[in-house]
């Protein structure tokens, strides 16, 4: 048989392949739609919300901590010169070095024009097989070797095979090229 037309499809394949792309457009178009404007600068963006409990009366208030930030901060201040105390303390017993300076180590921090302060990171790693309190003292120097202050830390309670951190500040030492320096560590 000799066909003289174009090859004929079924009829099904056709309408399937038609309504593809058109049944597409028109979901595209009813999503658009749907979305409309999205101002959501808008007051009436959510009227379509539907609250299934009773909406509260009142905003519930902020549970209230025993502590306002002043009193954190005067408490955390107390804590940091207990500490300090104890370590001036320490070190007035100690002839010397210490027994610590290897388990010490500090860093300047970088001048920042017009500083109010000089400041170090001094870190203190316990290589010992219990917690202990660490007192350290640091020395601000001038290019020269001249101490421009003393500043003392104390770290206590010292995890054993970590490192614990603060830093060191020196209002004398503000504003001069100066470095830091461990001038005494001690573990007890």
């Amino acid at each position: 048989m000799n066909r003289t037309g174009p090859a004929r499809r079924p009829f099904r394949g056709r309408v399937i392949r038609g309504l593809t792309p058109a049944a597409l457009l028109a979901v595209l178009v009813a999503g658009a739609a749907a979305c409309g404007d999205s101002d959501t600068s808008s007051a009436g963006t959510a009227r379509s919300t539907r609250t299934i409990s009773a909406e509260p009366t009142a905003s519930p208030s902020p549970t209230r901590s025993g502590r306002t930030q002043d009193e954190f901060a005067a408490s955390v201040s107390a804590d940091v010169e207990r500490n300090r105390q104890k370590a001036v303390a320490t070190l007035k017993g100690v002839d010397g070095k210490g027994n610590a300076m290897d388990d010490v180590a500090v860093n300047g921090i970088a001048v920042e024009p017009g500083e109010q302060f000089r400041s170090a990171l001094v870190r203190v790693t316990n290589g010992g097989d219990k917690p202990a309190f660490f007192a350290v003292r640091v020395e601000f120097v001038d290019a020269s070797g001249k101490v421009l202050d003393s500043v003392v830390l104390g770290f206590p309670g010292a995890p054993t095979d970590r490192t614990v951190s603060q830093h060191a500040n020196s209002r004398k030492a503000a504003g001069v090229k100066s470095f830091p320096r461990i001038a005494q560590a001690e573990r007890s």
